[in-house]
């Protein structure tokens, strides 16, 4: 299999979400950005479920006002009140039950998880990171590649596993780094790839064809490449129509 897919029907519409479909619970700290892309996919019907709840560890963080404004339950469950990150997890852990999600999407949840947490939501568990994985792995990534004086950026949604940003690998989206390129350009770059892989690994899962073999991650009952499968610069720049 190759490692690159084009984007063709990526974004067709999907028929209207029935009241039975699939849950989603989605896990945030900041601003939500990759939130609102799955809320705006939602209201197109270009999502194969239903966000039913936006659990965010930061009571100031603007995701949670995006999800109000949408109509999901938006929950705050502030970590500096636990005395540890596993009671925190704990905590976390019921609050997710309570609304029994299909999938769970961290989409910038800027805490690391205890392995009872993962363990209780294995092969659930969807993460966006920007960087083309597994290099740079951790924060500051668009500072490192600048650094490094790399030639190419990315993003990836990968399953969530002990390893921190070390589980197997959905779908990348790449980026040509040009020689003007700053911190703020990667920054808002690499923002709008990930709004455009995101639904897609999130609607893979649902539809039941994205799954985690233990070892690894399939995609339609084929084992999928350490990189996932990838879009090019070319692609996403045609994609997000970028000149």
């Amino acid at each position: 299999m190759s490692s690159n897919v084009t984007p063709d029907a990526i974004t067709s519409e999907l028929p209207a979400i029935p009241a039975d479909a699939p849950s989603i619970v989605v896990l945030i700290s900041g601003s939500g950005s990759n939130l609102q892309a799955l809320i705006d996919a939602q209201a197109h019907n270009q999502l194969s479920g239903k966000i039913v709840a936006v659990i965010s560890n930061e009571p100031d963080a603007y995701g949670l006002t995006r999800a109000h404004d949408a109509g999901i339950d938006a929950v705050v469950l502030p970590h500096r009140e636990y005395d540890s990150r596993e009671a925190y997890d704990g905590a976390l852990i019921k609050v997710i039950e309570r609304h029994q999600p299909d999938i769970i999407v961290l989409a910038g949840f800027m805490r690391i998880l205890t392995p009872r947490f993962v363990q209780r939501f294995l092969g659930k568990m969807l993460n966006i990171h920007p960087s083309l994985l597994p290099a740079y792995q951790g924060l500051n990534t668009h500072a490192r590649v600048l650094a490094d004086g790399a030639s190419e950026h990315g993003c990836s949604v990968h399953f969530v596993t002990e390893e921190l940003d070390g589980g197997p690998v959905a779908i990348q989206a790449a980026l040509k780094i040009a020689a003007d390129d700053t911190e703020a350009t990667l920054k808002e770059k690499i923002h709008a790839r990930e709004h455009l892989i995101l639904p897609i690994a999130v609607n893979w899962f649902l539809d039941g064809r994205l799954q985690y073999s233990g070892t690894g991650a399939t995609l339609d009952g084929i084992a999928l490449p350490p990189e996932g499968l990838r879009l090019s610069h070319e692609d996403a720049a045609d994609e997000l129509d970028e000149a």
